[in-house]
């Protein structure tokens, strides 16, 4: 139901208690004027894990407060308006029980006619959450994710209507004739006439009048200069309908809409029948100490100026329909939206009835906003074969069937928006064919490149049963990579530790509880000064991460659009681009750069050199706009610098293969030296660092011996005096140790770059391929001073397929390894003295020794502080520089 201006809002001061949890008809909680003891006060809108006492409080709670109520004027309804009460309500008005609901995203009215008077009245809700949500509808909520929500969490009013009212109006928008079909339903209507008024800047620009049929009407309407509504011209409509009988107004009724039409073919999305590339971010809309509603809704605002200065063009709403008040400033504002339901977690007849009766009423509440493009139906299988007990999506031909179904349903329901069935994989019927993948760059950089490339040419394996065509727009609806925020500016705003950090489900590198006392334990805090300093170094690994990404995705035109994970920090998980408090991180500049429509990319041949070879460098220039681009590109490095003309067309990207050539001067060390790239129009710049390695360089004095026979013949080729008794020589390099009887052993992988189980040395494997925890996790290193201690490029083809678990107190860890809240500390590379081993390297150095630079380097430098003799100099020296 519409909220008029008359309405009265009963948002504010509420009396609110836990109450009795017996049975309604054995208490009179519900009964005016009813002393409710160890009751306290507080603000509708309002969940009760706002108070401090009730944060993992599941149960019942009630809130009751008076409003005055002038009477009716002539035949009018009350009704009682609530926008959202999670989860199950049931309500009273002066003692008389007026109804119940359950379901905890959408407004739901109930009819007090009969009930309130004129005078004083008096509202009690009570609100019942439980503890079991299996069955359902509630996103993230709870373990293992984030803090429930319980209670009236948006506005509240009361609503007069004339006994005859409209109750809904539809507007349909058709772009091929500049039309719109506005569908009209009343209430208790007999035969009256409606006239539907269309106006834009406050000018009327088209009526049409219909006459009701059984309480229905329908009419075409002709907008004559149509403006097509857009992101960077978001133009509205607003459309009035007037009910008349007897020649008098019986009631009106108001709202907007935009021309707007969202589209699919071959592949590509089509936003007004022109090309559109989806350049989008997870937005979860959680909120520190309110949660599902941000304390001021001018935060909404801010939000979506935000992440349209970033260069977005869509958010995905995720796992709850989007707060009203969101959607109308993303209409006015101009950003798309890709909406969904709130998840259960089990597929059963009352999980699907509720979710279907949650999406059937957000399409009804939100038809008229052009902002929302897209809706989804479920994600990831949560709900439908994603819980441990149940047979997957993939193989579950009921569960395809019912997902079909339901697809089907939903594109009779609403025909002017695309449908994703199952977001992120097993699809079935689909407008939409979403990934969601996890990979992390540098460190899996080939591998995400791998399944790129195989998602590209098999699109039809991310369906669990074909059921729709497969040549749909190929989109990556959630990647990407944690950067910690600043710990010390969350406790601030928090007056401390927030209760979140000690949530009891969470566990591992989850658990943000005692993160000071784990980092002080780490090998982390004789790199970093603070947490903080931590967290700046985070933060550029999260944005060298998502900066490749995106521009191998932007790069290939195949990939219709990608959403990244996402807008903002939540709780626990920091992989926003913004903070939870919706500050700024601190590559946000640079990320503006990458997520702009045009987008300069540099993409070297390789990050390290030797010093004897020639640098080069691909330019890539992405174009998501209408426009060609035409412009130069400058380029400096070495001293070096050059010009490149490029031309792109519109909607296409181009790469300009070793646009950068130069040869690498002489070093006498490790170096770096930095690469510049701008472009002109429009105007950005790229920049990054390329470390040099001198070719011939004295790797010491000890001898060695290697277990692998390419690996002796590298160290032999580098200058090393090498052995072939282990025995006698100061470092051997062994996979193996537990063949050994020696200390002298440097543990390195074999030559695939893997470790062999052993009873010397405890490791933690990694995934070679997508993780979600290697995306939470941190690379730091002291073992090359020349290098950041956030290694970043200078290890790519290096990073390791597994940690030292748990290092000893005494180890001197020169490459240590972390995840989320200091949760999996470890080390990559350290020296052990006194040990079974002398020290272990999980670097993948064994296979290109000698052919790598920084490989060659860094095994150089981990020899020489696991040798014998000079392992206590070399780690002290190091720890130094």
């Amino acid at each position: 139901m519409q909220t008029p201006e008359s309405a009265i809002s009963l948002d504010g001061v509420w009396q609110f208690s836990t109450g009795p949890s017996a049975r309604v008809d054995e208490v009179d909680w519900y009964e005016p004027h009813v002393e409710w003891p160890d009751s306290r006060t507080v603000s509708v809108p309002h969940s009760w894990q706002e108070e401090v006492d009730l944060r993992e409080y599941t149960g019942t709670a009630w809130y009751r407060r008076s409003f005055e109520f002038d009477g009716f004027d002539g035949d009018e309804l009350a009704f009682l308006s609530f926008d959202a009460v999670d989860y199950e309500a049931t309500v009273w008005v002066n003692g008389e029980h007026v109804g119940d609901h359950r379901g905890g995203y959408l407004p739901f009215d109930l009819d007090v006619t009969d009930a309130v008077m004129e005078g004083e009245n008096e509202v009690v809700l009570r609100v019942s959450d439980p503890e079991d949500l299996s069955e359902i509808p509630h996103g993230k909520q709870g373990d293992p994710w984030y803090t429930r929500v319980s209670g009236p969490w948006q506005s509240v009013s009361l609503v007069t209507v004339p006994e005859t009212h409209v109750t809904d109006v539809r507007v349909t928008p058709d772009l091929s004739t500049d039309t719109v079909t506005v569908d009209m339903t009343v209430a208790n209507g007999a035969g009256e006439d409606v006239v539907v008024t269309v106006s834009r800047l406050e000018t009327d620009v088209a009526e049409e009048v219909a006459t009701l049929t059984d309480g229905e009407a329908s009419v075409d309407v002709s907008i004559p200069d149509a403006d097509y509504w857009t992101p960077e011209d978001p133009a509205l409509y607003d459309v009035e309908v007037k009910l008349r009988g007897d020649g008098e107004t019986v009631d009106t009724y108001s709202d907007y809409f935009g021309m707007r039409s969202f589209t699919r073919e071959d592949g590509d999305f089509y936003l007004n029948g022109e090309q559109f590339t989806m350049r989008g971010a997870l937005d979860q809309a959680f909120y520190p100490e309110t949660y599902y509603r941000p304390r001021d809704l001018e935060t909404f605002e801010q939000e979506i100026r935000t992440a349209k200065e970033l260069g977005f063009n869509l958010l995905r709403k995720h796992i709850k329909p989007a707060h009203p008040a969101f959607l109308e400033l993303a209409d006015r504002l101009g950003i798309l939206v890709w909406e969904e339901p709130a998840n259960p977690s089990v597929y059963s007849d009352r999980s699907k009835a509720e979710l279907r009766e949650q999406f059937e009423g957000m399409v009804a509440r939100d038809y008229n906003r052009p902002s929302v493009v897209i809706w989804s139906l479920y994600n990831e299988e949560w709900g439908i074969g994603g819980h441990e007990d149940e047979e997957p999506l993939w193989t579950d031909e009921a569960k395809q069937d019912y997902l079909e179904a339901f697809y089907e349903d939903v594109r009779d329901l609403d025909e002017t928006r695309l449908v994703c069935d199952n977001s992120g994989w097993a699809h079935v019927a689909t407008d939409i064919n979403d990934y969601h993948e996890y990979f992390i760059a540098p460190d899996r950089v080939d591998a995400w490149r791998e399944k790129l490339n195989h998602i590209i040419e098999a699109p039809e394996e991310n369906y669990g049963d074909v059921r729709t065509e497969p040549s749909v727009p190929l989109v990556v609806s959630e990647f990407g990579t944690w950067g910690l925020s600043d710990l010390s500016r969350l406790t601030d705003s928090y007056g401390g530790d927030p209760h979140w950090f000690d949530h009891d489900f969470l566990n591992g590198l989850k658990r943000p509880g005692g993160v000071r006392e784990r980092f002080k334990a780490s090998h982390a805090s004789d790199v970093f000064d603070s947490l903080d300093d931590l967290a700046t170094a985070w933060q550029r690994r999260e944005f060298e991460s998502i900066e490749t990404i995106i521009g191998d995705m932007r790069e290939n035109d195949s990939v219709a659009g990608y959403v990244i994970t996402e807008l903002t920090d939540i709780e626990w998980e920091f992989n926003g681009i913004l903070d939870y408090r919706r500050e700024e991180k601190s590559f946000h500049d640079d990320f503006e750069r990458v997520n702009a429509p045009v987008m300069l990319h540099l993409d070297p041949d390789a990050s390290a050199a030797w010093d004897d070879e020639t640098y080069c460098a691909d330019i890539v220039v992405a174009n998501e706009t209408g426009d060609p681009v035409d412009t130069t590109i400058e380029w400096h490095v070495f001293e070096e610098s050059g010009k490149v003309e490029v031309a792109v067309g519109p909607h296409e990207a181009a790469r300009f293969e070793e646009a950068v050539s130069v040869p690498v001067p002489d070093v006498d060390d490790l170096c770096s030296e930095s690469v510049e790239v701008s472009m002109s129009e429009p105007n950005q710049s790229v920049e990054r660092s390329v470390w040099v390695v001198p070719r011939t360089g004295a790797p010491g004095s000890q001898t060695v011996f290697a277990a692998d026979d390419g690996l002796a013949a590298a160290l032999d080729d580098r200058g090393y005096e090498t052995v072939d008794d282990p025995s006698t020589a100061d470092v051997a390099l062994v996979s193996d140790p537990d063949a050994y009887d020696h200390s002298n052993l440097l543990v390195v992988p074999d030559a695939d770059g893997d470790v062999v189980e052993t009873e010397a040395v405890e490791y933690t494997e990694l995934p070679k391929e997508e993780s979600w925890n290697l995306c939470a996790c941190f690379v730091y290193q002291d073992l090359l001073p020349e290098v950041d201690v956030l290694p970043g490029w200078a290890f790519e083809n290096i990073y390791p397929y597994a940690y030292v678990s748990d290092p000893r107190d005494d180890d001197a860890v020169s490459v240590g390894y972390l995840e989320g809240w200091i949760g999996n500390s470890g080390a990559i590379a350290l020296s052990r003295p006194g040990g079974d081993v002398a020290g272990v390297c999980t670097l993948r150095v064994t296979d290109v020794y000698g052919d790598h630079p920084i490989a060659t380097v860094a095994l150089d430098r981990v020899v020489k502080m696991t040798a014998p003799s000079e392992a206590d100099d070399m780690t002290t020296s190091a720890r130094q520089d």
